[in-house]
């Protein structure tokens, strides 16, 4: 796997890349402490560059709209000031990393790094044109940031080899909604 490009005008985007999301976690995604020391590499390629490196990550209240026992799809998850909410341990976040909580009310869930965040507009104030995203997982909340991304004019590269999907029988379905939308998978 190549290493990308980076420079002023890009973002890398790490989503979610969280203990619950990971193996022993509590919505594990198949392969996803796999994919850490990748994402090291382009955290550091990203830095080395000047390119400004961002990490999204659920940050739920106990009884958030999105757990099953108030009637959402998922299990209790990424619970504020849990260990399940913490990034995964292995994770080289550099101290200046742009850190982006999402889902924090009780009563509205949010996939995407830009939903309810002011993600973009304080991209956009600094120049950025450019992001690039990985993490956890492909067909959720990766799809939504890249596709939120797109919509909010940026250009957009998706890291396949540097995320997983909940449902791996359709990761081919998810490049090929994201390519339709402009999206560049990029293997």
């Amino acid at each position: 796997m190549a290493l990308m490009h980076y420079g002023p005008g890009v973002a890398l985007l790490v989503v979610d890349m969280q203990n619950d999301f990971c193996e022993g976690g509590a919505l594990p995604v198949r392969g996803g402490s796999a994919l850490v020391p990748g994402i090291n590499a382009e955290i550091e390629a990203a830095q080395r560059a000047g390119a400004m490196v961002v990490a999204s990550r659920d940050w739920h209240p106990v009884d958030h709209v999105s757990f099953a026992h108030r009637g959402g799809q998922w299990p209790v998850h990424c619970v504020q000031d849990t260990p399940g909410a913490a990034f995964h341990p292995q994770l080289a976040l550099p101290d200046d990393a742009i850190r982006v909580s999402k889902a924090t009310a009780f009563d509205v869930d949010a996939y995407s790094a830009f939903d309810g965040t002011g993600l973009a507009g304080y991209l956009q104030e600094r120049g950025i044109t450019q992001v690039v995203v990985c993490g956890l997982a492909m067909d959720v909340c990766v799809k939504a940031t890249a596709l939120e991304a797109r919509h909010e004019g940026f250009d957009v590269i998706l890291l396949d080899t540097l995320t997983q999907p909940v449902a791996p029988e359709g990761r081919g379905h998810c490049q090929h909604e994201l390519q339709e939308s402009g999206v560049e998978v990029r293997q």
